[in-house]
């Protein structure tokens, strides 16, 4: 399974930091993570700047159960939606890829529908070695 996550506000790397350590103890073991990668707001305008990272996890756990646990994670974190969009936060983590898995249902899309539009996604995706996109005849721009 791949994550990506990202933050934008306070002290970003120390937060992506914490919610590896979460991950690890509430989701399963973290192989292995690209590099931190700053980028701008997509979807919305914020002075702040992003960081973002991927990690490749290996989880005993079944996707909706993988998205509960880092729903719960976020919130734990101080993650606020106070919008039904794109605005700031301390943590978002996104499920990417859950191997060959391919699940398109209302509350749970893998592969994540837009990561193959965002540069912060697909670098360190390509730092992991993890660009195969399950769908058939789906190819990444990278």
């Amino acid at each position: 399974m791949v994550l990506s996550l990202g933050s934008n506000l306070g002290d970003r790397i120390h937060y992506i930091q914490t919610a590896y350590n979460y991950i690890s103890e509430e989701i399963g073991t973290i192989e292995k993570k690209s590099s931190f990668h700053a980028n701008d707001p997509q979807g919305f305008e914020s002075k702040n700047e992003f960081i973002n990272s991927c990690i490749k996890v290996s989880t005993k756990l079944r996707p909706k159960e993988v998205l509960v646990r880092i729903q719960a994670i976020e919130e734990k974190m101080g993650r606020l939606k106070t919008k039904s969009s794109y605005e700031d936060r301390v943590i978002d983590i996104d499920i990417i890829f859950y191997g060959k898995l391919i699940c398109n249902e209302p509350v749970l899309k893998i592969p994540h529908p837009r990561y193959h539009e965002r540069n912060f996604v697909l670098l360190p995706l390509k730092e992991l070695g993890e660009t195969k996109d399950p769908r058939p005849g789906f190819i990444t721009n990278n």
